[in-house]
């Protein structure tokens, strides 16, 4: 629903009642992994509620694509952050990540017809309203930063960097397009700027870095020193949600050494559940809930799942904390304006080579794929209509084409 943020450009502050059902319906919505969740943040905040402009919101994609850990949830944490404080940032949390981490803590707990009761037809659906969302993200995105033919190029060679064989990770592509910025851009002041209503104080987000670190190293003393399994979960899951780039399925390999190579959870439940985390909307850093849930030595079960949860989150919470205030410094700076050109440009390419693959290459399938993937496209961008009832309808279209087919 439309809020008066709408019609003001420098956005209130909501409370973090209205942040958490804003992004509930998205966690219960969401589905295409973290690429299509940042399509539907651009689509809701930016489109719809305005509460960032263009250019803020390209801004807080690249610097979460710099951080550790999963980019759309921590974009997430940054808008409630922004709009509601401390309490929004936590109500944004909630309400993407629940809805996803308690339908696989369920699955987990012996819920195992579940998956199977969701034919893969409606699954194929989702994918391809992945596709369409993507698109969308894509194309609005590039009308706005990729305005002039430098950066139409620095936009392809991203594009392809990532997608040729080079072995350039994500990180280094925006790091060498900011460099390329700082020489090919000079430094203006007239683009627009519209300042980031951070309400951390700068003691507070050095506090949040100090401890992210502090946590990073005393857990593995911590849990190496006793035999406690609590210390040993929050150590395994607190480092893969620290050290991890690339987003949720980057920290797959990681976890399953952490929880499989011990015998914590068994190699056949453990591809269980990362099959069920594909079927749920929401970050696929849930799949912790999962795993946690399905320890074979406690803590597991419902404390498991919540230990696990809130341990590969916390790096999230800290990180966007500590890194925020000093990002809307350097931000407004001229010299940074010209390497952000180039770096939000380089994100659209990212964007792009991401709608090619997984995207596209895992939705589209056949003829019956693109005709229904055409449709959820035109049915976002020319008929407007609202993301959900999209996924909804690419949901239903793909189990009737998996019916016929």
């Amino acid at each position: 629903m439309p809020t008066d943020a709408q019609h003001h450009s420098t956005p209130s502050r909501l409370d973090a009642w209205t942040i958490f059902l804003v992004f509930l319906r998205l966690g219960l919505t969401s589905f295409g992994g973290p690429i299509a969740h940042l399509g539907y943040f651009r689509d809701e905040f930016v489109q719809r509620r305005r509460w960032l402009d263009e250019r803020s919101y390209a801004d807080l994609v690249a610097l979460c694509q710099f951080l550790p850990g999963p980019a759309s949830s921590q974009v997430g944490l940054a808008i409630g952050l922004l709009r509601g404080g401390y309490r929004g940032s936590l109500a944004a949390w909630a309400g993407f990540t629940l809805p996803s981490a308690i339908a696989l803590t369920l699955f987990a707990l012996g819920i195992a017809t579940w998956g199977d009761a969701l034919p893969a037809g409606v699954l194929q659906g989702l994918k391809i309203v992945a596709v369409a969302v993507v698109a969308q993200a894509v194309w609005g995105m590039a009308r706005t930063l990729c305005t002039d033919a430098p950066r139409i190029a620095i936009a392809l060679a991203a594009a392809s960097t990532v997608l040729l064989p080079f072995i350039w990770s994500q990180v280094a592509v925006i790091a060498t397009a900011g460099l390329i910025g700082l020489i090919v851009f000079r430094p203006v002041s007239t683009e627009a700027h519209v300042a980031l209503p951070v309400a951390v104080k700068r003691r507070a987000a050095l506090t949040a870095l100090a401890l992210f670190f502090a946590l990073l190293m005393l857990l593995p003393l911590l849990a190496s020193g006793t035999d406690n399994p609590l210390l040993a979960l929050l150590d395994a899951f607190y480092r893969a949600g620290a050290l991890v780039f690339g987003g949720g399925h980057v920290v797959l390999p990681l976890l399953q050494a952490e929880v499989v190579q011990p015998g914590w959870v068994d190699r056949d439940t453990f591809l269980a559940g990362y099959g069920a985390a594909q079927a749920v909307p929401g970050p696929l850093f849930t799949f912790a809930a999962f795993l946690g849930a399905s320890m074979n030595e406690s803590p597991s079960g419902l404390l498991g799942a919540a230990v696990c949860l809130v341990a590969v989150f916390v790096p999230s919470f800290l990180l966007v904390i500590g890194v925020l205030p000093f990002w809307e410094r350097l931000r407004s700076n001229r010299r940074t304006q010209a390497a952000l050109a180039a770096v939000n440009a380089a994100v659209v390419g990212l964007l792009l080579a991401a709608l090619y693959d997984p995207v596209w290459t895992s939705g589209i399938k056949a003829p019956e794929h693109f005709v229904l993937a055409l449709l959820a496209l035109a049915a976002l961008m020319y008929w407007k209509l609202p993301p959900w009832l999209v996924v909804i309808g690419g949901a239903v279209g793909g189990g009737l084409i998996g019916l016929t087919g």
